[in-house]
C-alpha cells in the first residue's frame, strides 16, 4: 500500500489517535486507507448547492470501498453573484485559496487520497489544481450543470436572463420579460447549463485524465451521480492499494494538449486557456497561452453549443457525454489517445465503447462546423504576450474601429448602460489585469448588454481583464501584458485606431500608433505605480504573475514526499 507518511507513525505522534478516537474512529478505521473528500459545496449557488450532498455519497462509496472518508469543504465564489460588481475580483483569487486549501488539508493531515467534486467555474480548475500540487491519488468530479430553464417554450440558460437586461435598455424587452428569465433560466441545483467555464473545465478533467470519463455532463440533480461517486471512491481506494497512477503521472504535457482539444472543439470557455496553463504549472509543465494557440488552430469546431452555438450540457449527455468527443478526436488524430487516466485504463481504452457523433449536437470530424477551434490566440504590438477571443458564433472575424479608452470596468459599464458610445468603437478597458484589479475581473455584465442592444457585433471590446464563458461577440480579453505593469494597452488613447484579424492563420491583433508616439506616451506616463488593497487583495497583487501564464501564485511543481518524514 502506497500511504503518506501518517500523522500517527511515531511514538511522538501517537497522540494523533487522540482525536481520531474522539471522531468515533475504531482501531480498524486508522488502519484504513484515510481518504479526503474536497468539495465547495454550500448555499452561495446553485453551482454549489447540492456538492455536499454528492460528497456524501462519495464517502458512502469510499466506506464500501474499504477506505474512511473525511469530508473537508473548501471556499468558493459564485461568479454569478459577483458580476459587475467590486465582488468579481475574488472570483479567480478563490481558485488559488481553493488550491491552497487542498494542499493545507492534504499535508496537514496526511491523508492518502483526495476525492474533490466542485461545481462553478473557478472552483473545477481549483480542485484540480490542488490535486496535481499534492500528486496523491485521487480522482476529480464536476458535480454536473444544472437542467435547462424553460421560458415561452424554449429551453434557456442564465445567459439568457442577463442579456434581457441589454435588451431592455435598447426597449426591446421589458420589466415582466426580465422577471420571467430571472425566475425560470436557473432551475435548481448545479453549474451554469451552456457550454461555459464550468462545464468547459469538466470536459478538460475527462480529457487530462483526473476525472471518470463521461461523468461531467451528467446533470447534477441526475440519481445517476450516486453510482458515479461510489465508482470513483472505489477508483480512489484500489489506487491507494494497487499503486494506481498519480495525478502527475497523468497530467503530462500530452495530456495538457488533449485538454486544449476539447476546449476548441466545443467552442469552450476562453477561461480554460487561463486555467489549462495553471494545471499545467502545477505539474511542473511549461505551457502557455501562445501553446495553447498552436492546439486551437489545429482542432476543428465540431461542438454545436451555447453560446456560440445551440445547445447545451443536458443534450451532450443525452448523445453520450463527453466520451462522444473524445472518441472522435481520438480517431481523427487530434487528441492522443494513449494518455492515462485516473482508472488506469488509457483514454482510448476509457472511452471505447461512445457512441458516434449524433451530427446535430456534436458534428463528425467529416463536416465540422469550423475547420479550426472555437478559441483563438491574438497577437501583436498591442498585446505582444497574447489576448484570447472565443470565435464560434462570431459573424465575421474581422474588425477595425476607433479606440474607446476606460480605465476600469464601471466607467466602460457606465456608457454600455447610457449607450454613450458608438457603432465602430473598439471599447478598451484596463486596469482589471491580474495585479491591476487585482484579481482579474471578468465582464459578462458588459458583453451581455451589448449583445441585448443588438451591438454585440457592431463594436468589439478589449480588456486585460476576463470574459466569462458565456460571453459572446468581438470580445478580447486577458491581454498581455496587463496595463498595470506597462502593457501596452497603458498607452492606448481615444480615437486610436485598432485592427483586428481573427482569421487562425492571422491572429493579430494592431494599434495603429507609430513606434515613436508610443515611445513619447510610454515616457510621459513613467513607472506604474500599484496602489494599497490589505488582506487577501494586496497578497495576491504582489504574488500573482501573467494571464499569458495562467495567472499563476507560485514557482511551480515541487516534490514534497519527504516534507513530513
Amino acid at each position: 500500500m502506497r500511504r503518506f507518511p501518517t500523522i500517527y507513525s511515531t511514538l511522538m505522534r501517537e497522540n494523533a489517535k487522540a482525536f481520531l478516537y474522539g471522531m468515533g474512529m475504531s482501531d480498524d478505521d486508522i488502519a484504513k486507507p484515510q481518504i479526503a473528500i474536497a468539495h465547495t459545496g454550500g448555499g452561495m449557488s446553485p453551482c454549489n448547492m447540492n456538492l455536499g450532498a454528492q460528497a456524501g455519497d462519495a464517502a458512502e462509496g469510499v466506506r464500501a470501498a474499504g477506505g474512511y472518508p473525511h469530508e473537508t469543504p473548501v471556499v468558493s465564489v459564485s461568479d454569478g453573484l459577483t458580476m459587475a460588481h467590486p465582488g468579481m475580483r475574488f472570483s479567480l483569487i478563490s481558485r488559488e485559496l481553493i488550491a491552497d486549501s487542498v494542499e493545507a488539508t492534504m499535508r496537514a493531515h496526511c491523508w492518502d487520497g483526495l476525492i474533490s467534486i466542485g461545481g462553478c467555474d473557478k472552483n473545477l480548475p481549483g480542485l484540480m489544481m490542488g490535486l496535481v500540487r499534492v500528486n496523491a491519488p485521487g480522482a476529480f468530479l464536476h458535480g454536473g450543470a444544472t437542467r435547462p430553464g424553460q421560458v415561452r417554450g424554449r429551453e434557456v440558460s442564465a445567459l439568457d436572463a442577463f442579456e434581457t437586461v441589454g435588451r431592455m435598455i435598447a426597449g426591446e424587452a421589458d420589466r415582466a420579460e426580465l422577471e420571467e428569465y430571472q425566475r425560470h433560466a436557473i432551475p435548481g441545483p448545479g453549474a451554469c447549463a451552456g457550454q461555459f467555464t464550468a462545464n468547459t473545465m469538466g470536459m478538460v478533467s475527462e480529457a487530462l485524465g483526473l476525472s471518470p470519463v463521461g461523468v461531467s455532463m451528467v446533470p447534477a440533480t441526475d440519481p445517476a451521480r450516486v453510482q458515479i461517486m461510489h465508482d470513483a471512491a472505489r477508483h480512489v481506494v484500489a489506487a491507494i492499494e494497487g499503486n494506481g497512477p498519480l495525478p502527475r503521472d497523468i497530467v503530462t504535457r500530452t495530456a495538457i494538449e488533449n485538454a486544449c482539444a476539447i476546449v476548441a472543439a466545443t467552442g469552450g470557455s476562453t477561461n480554460a486557456a487561463l486555467h489549462i496553463p495553471a494545471i499545467a504549472h502545477e505539474a511542473g509543465i511549461d505551457f502557455g497561452i501562445e501553446d495553447a494557440a498552436r492546439v486551437f488552430q489545429r482542432t476543428p469546431l465540431i461542438g454545436n453549443l451555447s453560446p456560440g452555438g445551440a445547445y447545451l450540457a443536458t443534450h451532450v449527455n443525452a448523445i453520450g457525454g463527453t466520451p462522444v468527443i473524445l472518441k472522435e478526436l481520438i480517431a481523427g488524430g487530434y487528441v492522443d489517445g494513449t494518455t492515462l487516466t485516473m482508472t488506469g485504463q488509457t483514454l482510448a481504452e476509457a472511452v471505447a465503447d461512445a457512441a458516434p457523433p449524433d451530427g446535430e449536437v456534436i458534428r463528425p470530424l467529416s463536416n465540422p462546423i469550423a475547420p479550426t477551434g472555437g478559441v483563438v490566440v491574438l497577437t501583436g504590438n498591442l498585446c505582444p504576450k497574447g489576448a484570447l477571443l472565443k470565435v464560434a458564433g462570431l459573424p465575421s472575424l474581422t474588425f477595425r474601429g476607433r479606440a474607446r479608452v476606460f480605465d476600469g470596468e464601471a466607467a466602460a459599464q457606465h456608457a454600455v448602460e447610457t449607450r454613450t458610445y458608438a457603432e465602430g468603437d473598439v471599447l478598451v478597458v484596463r486596469g482589471e489585469g491580474p495585479k491591476g484589479a487585482p484579481g482579474m475581473k471578468e465582464m459578462l455584465g458588459i458583453t451581455a448588454l451589448l449583445y441585448g442592444q443588438g451591438m454585440g457585433a457592431k463594436t468589439a471590446l478589449l480588456t486585460d481583464g476576463r470574459f466569462s464563458g458565456a460571453s459572446r461577440g468581438m470580445c478580447i480579453g486577458y491581454a498581455s501584458p496587463e496595463a498595470a505593469i506597462g502593457g501596452p494597452i497603458s498607452l492606448v488613447e481615444d480615437g486610436d485606431i485598432i485592427a483586428i484579424d481573427a482569421h487562425p492563420e492571422v491572429a493579430s491583433i494592431t494599434l495603429e500608433v507609430d513606434d515613436a508616439t508610443l515611445a513619447r506616451r510610454r515616457a510621459a506616463h513613467g513607472t506604474p505605480t500599484m496602489p494599497r488593497h490589505g488582506g487577501l487583495l494586496e497578497k495576491y497583487a504582489a504574488s500573482v504573475q501573467g494571464a499569458e501564464r495562467g495567472a499563476v501564485t507560485h514557482s511551480g511543481a515541487v516534490d514534497t514526499s519527504g516534507d513530513l518524514d
